[in-house]
């Protein structure tokens, strides 16, 4: 019952990590986008994926339920092809 409970409790926590992810990258989308038909083209649903693995990635690495964590997630959202970038950077092997 307890460990039912706790798998409960990690899918609600990474349902909301993603969720600010793709809330991060759907205001980057309207803040660069020029006309409605921008929000239709590849490059926006590109963004929007990118924007929730941004924020499952996010979960894994910072998973604390917190304020700053939930700002950082939005942030990664919005910076999700930075983001994913600099991590690959960071963990290439030397």
């Amino acid at each position: 019952m307890i460990r039912r409970l706790r798998q409960m409790l990690d899918l609600i926590e990474i349902s909301y990590f993603v969720f600010l992810g793709a809330v991060g990258a759907v205001a980057y989308i309207l803040i660069k986008s020029d006309e409605w038909s921008d929000l239709t083209t590849y490059d926006a649903f590109k963004r929007l994926a990118l924007g929730v693995v941004s924020g499952y990635i996010y979960q894994l690495l910072y998973s604390n339920y917190d304020f700053p964590n939930s700002i950082m997630a939005i942030v990664s959202g919005y910076m999700s092809v930075d983001f994913i970038q600099g991590l690959m950077k960071k963990l290439k092997p030397k």
